[in-house]
């Protein structure tokens, strides 16, 4: 049993790069739909070892690195795809080189995964990072990103999909996301020991406010998760 915490985190990386595949050939939405798979397994190998006591050292290096590629690696790419399509580059760049554009299309996916390995790494260090995280949990970086395409794909909104289709836009958004893993920004932790409002009201105030945007916008209120999820971590943190 002590082995099904290490399987399902597996199973986290194995979504993650069979995501970065789907991405590779230009399907963004089973893409995304695969990185939401990864944060499901990303949560469940963290409650099974809670349940089963089956805490590693070899378990929180592997989960780490498993982020890295679900959460970091796989959304960069979905950036770098969206960036490509964009600037109308429909070539690998490394192939075909298009001056200028090929330096964006490099240069701005590349920063997710690095400052999402410099986050978890000060996360495996920080022992202050139970109640509060520091900085934008790699997961939610990804949730971020995937939101975009989900939303886009299934709400059919013209001024969303212009906005992604932006190469200014996407790259705004690329390292306002990068940058908040990597800030001290104190966060809310959405790990819970009990269900009691006293100590939780930063995340219910989260609940409340994600179920009145998903009542209100329908899909269109993805995107905004992670807007939401920063506000009441303010809230909390500041007000409670």
């Amino acid at each position: 049993m002590k082995h099904v915490p290490n399987f399902i985190t597996s199973l986290n990386l194995a979504s993650g790069f069979i995501a970065i595949i789907f991405a590779a050939n230009g399907n963004l939405v089973t893409a995304s739909w695969l990185i939401f798979l990864a944060m499901i397994f990303d949560f469940l190998d963290g409650l099974s070892a809670r349940l089963l006591k089956a805490y590693s050292e070899i378990g929180k290096e592997l989960d780490s690195l498993a982020d890295v590629v679900s959460f970091g690696v796989a959304p960069a790419f979905i950036i770098y795809q969206l960036l490509n399509n964009s600037l109308s580059i429909y070539s690998p760049v490394i192939v075909n080189s298009a001056g200028v554009k090929a330096s964006i299309i490099l240069i701005f996916p590349v920063i997710m995964p690095i400052c999402g390995a410099l986050r978890l790494a000060k996360f495996n260090i920080d022992t202050t990072q139970v109640k509060t995280f520091k900085g934008l949990p790699i997961p939610a970086n990804a949730l971020a990103v995937i939101s975009i395409v989900i939303a886009g794909q299934y709400s059919h909104s013209a001024i969303l999909r212009s906005l992604i289709g932006s190469p200014v836009i996407l790259m705004v958004f690329t390292t306002i996301l990068s940058l908040l893993m990597v800030t001290r920004i104190p966060l809310l932790s959405l790990k819970i020991s009990n269900f009691m409002f006293k100590g939780n009201e930063g995340r219910y105030i989260l609940v409340g406010l994600v179920l009145i945007s998903f009542t209100i916008f329908k899909v269109m209120a993805f995107p905004l998760i992670i807007p939401l999820y920063i506000i009441s971590s303010a809230i909390s943190l500041l007000f409670l």
